[in-house]
């Protein structure tokens, strides 16, 4: 696998403060022929941006392998550089068919970068490993213009190629213009895409768009996302085929914005990407990996709340440094007894700034004050964290 970077194409204005949508284009396309009209209804409610595949649109052509994990990590990428530039202001991400997968693989593996998602024509599994490598070796014969026709056939619902034929024009054109041996690739991450026994692990909100008349992602395959998106909520269009942000853009742009509605203000999705910045780095990125992972339904809201009160309001207030709530907080668990989460943050402390001394120091304080019982059970735990510290 290859590092990848993805080239971006701003399809709005930039307007401080505003929510950034980030777009992401289905296989053979370009993001602005595929999103174009889309992204035009989008730009009174966000800044929009979008993103090509390797050798698609901008996108300069590869010829080593990558996954859909990779373009994922890519995109987060992406994310991070726009929040540099352009401040923590929410971020939606949109994509279709493997711009959808990658909106997934993107929610499991960074979701603390999204407040939502609008996923369309697309899935957790699409097509088989033998179909995809047999097309990307069409493609490397044949070049391109080996799958025109068939993706003539699978592009587009009843009519639309009658009633829009300049846009079909524009997206065979786009896809002409791709690169043989990159589109060869996308297959291939495509073939080797399964992520179906982690979706029940997605705690960002995902509002999904199937087409009705959809033959590369029918809709029991959407259907199969949104049962285990714990937030999954799915929209059948009728009369729709497999790009539906260019078959129906309007309906597309409005679920987008309603999930820009339902994310809420600016503000909540700033304090809860700053709470999971400050989480990260007090209490490990493994520790937090591990308790995203283990997020489930039942538990989605107290991981959220958590993130945005305990690390997103009252870790990042100005009245005290980290190393003073390390040693409040060790304090209080060994008060409580908490001895699972005190662990973690005798851990904290350490990444905070704490001396084992001064550790030594506030658990010799906790005897006089919480108890000798439960300062000696601390001094067993911190000596074991210490003894795994020394270990690696």
């Amino acid at each position: 696998m290859t590092a990848l970077r993805l080239s971006t194409v701003d399809l709005s204005d930039h307007q401080p403060g505003r929510p950034i949508v980030v777009l992401g284009p289905s296989l053979g396309t370009s993001v602005t022929a595929l999103w174009g009209t889309c992204a035009a209804l989008l730009a009174d409610h966000a800044d929009v941006v979008g993103w090509d595949l390797p050798g698609h649109g901008t996108g300069t052509p590869v010829d080593a392998a990558f996954s859909v994990e990779d373009l994922a990590d890519a995109v987060a990428a992406i994310v991070d550089d726009l929040r540099d530039t352009r401040g923590h202001v929410p971020i939606h991400y949109a994509g279709d068919s493997v711009g959808g997968a990658v909106g997934l693989a993107l929610a499991l593996r960074h979701p603390h970068l999204l407040s939502t998602a609008t996923l369309a024509c697309t899935g957790a599994r699409i097509g088989t490993e033998e179909s995809w490598r047999d097309r990307a070796a069409t493609v490397r014969s044949g070049g391109v213009e080996a799958v025109v026709e068939g993706s003539l056939e699978r592009w587009f619902g009843p009519g639309f190629r009658d009633r829009e034929p300049a846009a079909v024009a524009d997206l065979i054109a786009a896809l002409r213009a791709c690169d043989a041996e990159s589109y060869a690739r996308v297959c291939e991450a495509l073939g080797a895409f399964d992520i179906r026994e982690s979706l029940p692990r997605i705690v960002t909100p995902i509002r999904l768009i199937a087409g009705r008349d959809d033959v590369a992602t029918p809709v029991d395959g959407m259907e199969f996302v949104a049962e285990r998106v714990p937030s999954g909520r799915l929209r059948v269009l009728d009369g729709v085929g497999h790009l539906a942000p260019i078959e129906a853009p309007q309906i597309v742009a409005d679920e987008i914005v309603a999930g820009l509605d339902a994310a809420g203000s600016a503000t909540a999705a700033q304090t809860y990407a700053r709470g999971m910045s400050v989480r990260r780095q007090v209490a490990g990125e493994d520790w937090v990996d591990r308790a995203v992972a283990a997020t489930t339904p039942f538990t989605a809201d107290f991981q959220d709340f958590i993130t945005r009160y305990a690390w997103g309001s009252v870790w990042t207030r100005p009245g005290l440094d980290r190393r003073s709530r390390s040693m409040i907080t060790i304090t209080a668990l060994v008060a409580r007894g908490h001895q699972h989460e005190l662990a973690m943050h005798i851990r904290a402390g350490l990444t905070n700034g704490l001396s084992r001394e001064e550790i030594r120091e506030v658990l010799m304080n906790a005897a006089i004050y919480c108890g000798v019982p439960d300062a000696n059970t601390a001094f067993r735990i911190a000596q074991s964290v210490f003894d795994e510290l020394d270990a690696t």
